[in-house]
């Protein structure tokens, strides 16, 4: 109805009291009739609070609303508002923005309760912290699932130092890594050794700060993936043992036949035994250098980290192979040899795995049409890698796996070592090897490093 309409109450309202005014300035300036002056001026300062308590409760059902807003209490509405109100239309927007909030409250509570219900049946164990520090007694855990008090044989703690008193070398372990990173990390836990593959990811939400830690046993996947490689590297080495013996026992087998039944020998016997002396000393020499190719594989040193810019690095690397490259009529290109970035390595031994990648790179593009090597380096996220790349060959995908094992090799009168020492000396550099080929396209090797 109009009548109950915010403006018309207030202008109804001012144009009553400025009435009650004037009629009681002309009474008090021309009449003595004090009783009734009185009555008047009661009723004026009735309007007039009458005026403010109306203004006051828009004021008040205004507050309240916001207040709503900010504590996002539901239980506040403006029901009777809307029929009795003076602004029904306002009072409708505020029940309506009210209840939006209680559905966004109420979806975003559900949907915590389904990533928490997620986490916890997960078989990774996961820690939440809140804030950057984890060092001190303040530092609270926010998120502790099952996975993580099983794997840690711990209950699920609300503050870290209560974790770091009972696993303080896991606790050790992930502050060096706070800042975001991966490790492996070996527990004794309970006379049960277990092995953590754990990754910490700092994160800020709404201006707090947060670290998630991650980690999940991968005691048994390791172990299955020994027990594959061994099996791997015992068929290869059987496999040439047997090439080298069993022509060697054969022939031993001739040789004693030759000599068996008799006290001399003559010239045309000598003649008929030197082959077969010959095969076995050549065949025994190597068996003998793949027993050394075999020690050169498990007895790499000690790297001795020094600091070295990737400039040096691919300056180095371009004078040792760019003649060999050259001789083969093979384009060799590296372009950024200037690089002032740093790393910590052994340049000895990172020469070394880059010479075993060029040289394997050299033989996969010798029958190409228009061979090219190329030399680079990239910075991902927390990585450097240095990829050697070139349009030979290349690697098929079934073949991925095999290029690794020990004395495994495609290639005529190859070693099959270089790319397992490679690799071996990445792991010893706290990096890795990485593959990714596209026959007779393009195929890179990757020496991918930590970059901090």
């Amino acid at each position: 109805m109009f009548y109950k309409n915010f403006t018309f109450q207030l202008l109804i309202r001012l144009i009553f009291i400025n009435v009650l005014a004037f009629l009681l300035l002309y009474l008090i300036r021309n009449t003595e009739l004090w009783f009734t002056i009185s009555g008047i001026a009661v009723i004026f300062i009735a309007a007039i609070i009458s005026l403010y308590l109306y203004i006051n409760e828009m004021r008040e059902d205004i507050r309240r609303f916001i207040l709503a807003v900010k504590t996002q209490d539901s239980t506040i509405n403006f029901k009777n508002k809307v029929t009795r109100g003076s602004f029904p239309e306002l009072y409708e927007s505020f029940n309506d923005i009210i209840q939006m909030h209680k559905s966004m409250q109420l979806e975003k509570d559900s949907m915590f309760q389904l990533i928490k219900t997620i986490l916890e049946q997960v078989p990774v164990g996961v820690i939440v912290l809140k804030g950057k520090e984890i060092d001190t007694e303040q530092s609270e855990i926010v998120f502790f699932n099952m996975a993580a008090s099983g794997l840690l044989q711990v209950p699920a703690y609300k503050y870290w130092h209560r974790l770091k008193t009972h696993t303080p070398y896991f606790t050790r372990e992930i502050s060096a890594i706070k800042e975001g990173g991966k490790k492996f990390i070996e527990l004794k836990i309970q006379d049960k050794l277990i092995q953590l593959s754990t990754e910490v990811i700092p994160l800020n939400l709404y201006h707090t700060d947060y670290l998630i830690v991650s980690f999940q046993n991968i005691k048994d996947e390791i172990e299955q993936k020994e027990a594959e490689a061994w099996n791997r590297l015992i068929g290869v080495i059987s496999h040439e043992i047997l090439n080298s013996i069993t022509p060697i026992s054969s022939l031993s087998d001739t040789v004693n036949s030759m000599v068996a039944d008799k006290t001399m020998l003559g010239a045309e016997d000598l003649e008929d035994l030197k082959p077969a002396l010959r095969t076995i000393k050549r065949r025994s020499e190597g068996l003998l250098d793949f027993v050394k190719d075999y020690r050169l594989i498990a007895e790499l040193p000690t790297p001795v980290m020094e600091t070295h810019t990737i400039g040096e690095i691919l300056q180095q690397i371009k004078v040792l192979m760019q003649p060999f490259a050259s001789g083969k009529n093979i384009q060799l290109k590296i372009e950024q040899t200037s690089s002032k970035i740093t790393l910590k390595l052994d340049l000895k031994l990172i020469e070394q795995a880059l010479i075993n990648l060029v040289t394997n790179s050299i033989y996969a593009v010798e029958d190409m049409e228009h061979p090219v090597i190329e030399i680079n380096y990239r910075l991902e996220q927390n990585k450097l890698f240095l990829d050697i790349s070139d349009n030979g060959k290349g690697v098929d995908p079934e073949m991925i796996d095999k290029i690794f094992v020990p004395f495994f090799t495609t290639r005529k009168n190859g070693s099959g070592i270089g790319l397992t020492i490679t690799r071996n000396i990445m792991k010893m550099h706290r990096g890795s090897l990485e593959v990714n080929s596209v026959p007779f396209e393009r195929t890179t090797f990757s020496l991918v490093f930590r970059y901090q």
